[in-house]
């Protein structure tokens, strides 16, 4: 294995036990706060129809294993427990021919383990994150990587940003690309600016988008506004079923969804699939144009599977999805 890898991906890493619930055993309805909710019979036991096992999942888990499907060398900083759970996710990243040099494993800890109730096609997550004593590895300089992939990580975690933060400032040769997660995005812009300055590349949902950088969610174009003002400069924005939009010194694009093979089969990972797909992307040479028409493939070909990880496509398999695209799959200037 090469002592530089071409991207460091960063985050919690977690397993994910699938529990598929029978239609006729649960029910959604929508609460007086206008939540959707899901209910089940109270107080008794509920059958199930399977439990599907997957480990080493997890934002940045899931990114790295999409760019190492797409060709780039990747390494995985992130932390575990002393446990068969830290154990077989270890196992899960060289399976997936990942770099485990950066992972720590914490002795008297648990690793993550997160319980999925998978209803029809979509899916409920229990979490806990445990708590690590997170610190940006001392890398060498012919260690550092080309690019750093950062996204989810726990609540504990603020030094580390400002540690990453002052690490890429005196590694400018070293590009970030930043998918914020829940506790970042808690966190506040504002609490990590210097994150957000040096990020080349952002990808946030629209809603996201709207809360870290106080835009108007009904435009995109202000929701662009504000979050150049962070600093990224490369920033791309998905909206679901609608499509997605990117931002960048060369104009905004609106990039159509690629069609649907068939129903979904279970969600999980979509929204990482298409983030660091198009990431993937940029970081092989590819325009932004491409790299719009790239993700969106692995993001409708993993909600045909189980897991955030199984549909993940090779740059070869992903090449065959665009040879049979329609006509009107292609990036069009954002009015």
């Amino acid at each position: 294995m090469t002592t530089q890898v071409d991207v460091l991906s960063v985050g919690d890493v977690v397993s994910d036990a699938f529990i598929k619930l029978l239609d006729d055993k649960a029910h959604t309805y929508v609460d007086h706060n206008g939540v959707k909710t899901l209910a089940m019979e109270y107080g008794t036991k509920v059958p199930f129809e399977k439990a599907v096992i997957v480990e080493g999942v997890g934002n940045a888990a899931n990114a790295a294993v999409s760019l190492t499907r797409l060709g780039l060398n990747c390494g995985f900083v992130t932390n575990v427990g002393e446990d068969k759970y830290g154990r077989g996710i270890i196992a899960a990243l060289h399976a997936n021919k990942i770099d485990t040099r950066w992972v720590t494993v914490n002795p008297g800890k648990v690793s993550n383990y997160h319980y999925v109730l998978w209803y029809k096609e979509e899916r409920t997550i229990l979490i806990k994150h445990e708590e690590y004593d997170y610190s940006w590895p001392n890398l060498r300089k012919k260690e550092a990587p080309k690019w750093i992939y950062f996204s989810s990580i726990a609540k504990n975690s603020l030094e580390f940003h400002d540690d990453l933060a002052d690490w890429l400032e005196e590694n400018p040769e070293t590009k970030l690309a930043f998918q914020p997660g829940t506790y970042q995005m808690k966190f506040g812009a504002k609490r990590l600016k210097k994150i957000y300055k040096n990020s080349k590349i952002l990808v946030l949902n629209r809603q996201e988008a709207e809360l870290v950088g106080g835009g108007n969610v009904h435009d995109v174009h202000d929701l662009f506004n504000k979050l150049h003002e962070l600093g990224p400069e490369i920033i791309c924005i998905t909206d679901g079923p609608n499509g997605a939009y990117a931002s960048s010194p060369q104009g905004r694009l609106f990039m159509p969804i690629y069609p649907d093979l068939g129903p979904p089969v279970e969600r999980t990972g979509a929204g990482d699939a298409f983030a660091s797909t198009f990431t993937a992307a940029l970081m092989r040479g590819k325009s932004i144009e491409e790299a719009l028409k790239w993700a969106p493939i692995n993001s409708m070909n993993v909600v045909q599977h189980v897991g955030a990880q199984e549909g993940l496509l090779t740059e070869e398999e992903l090449e065959g999805y665009l040879r049979k695209a329609p006509d009107w799959y292609h990036s069009n200037p954002l009015r």
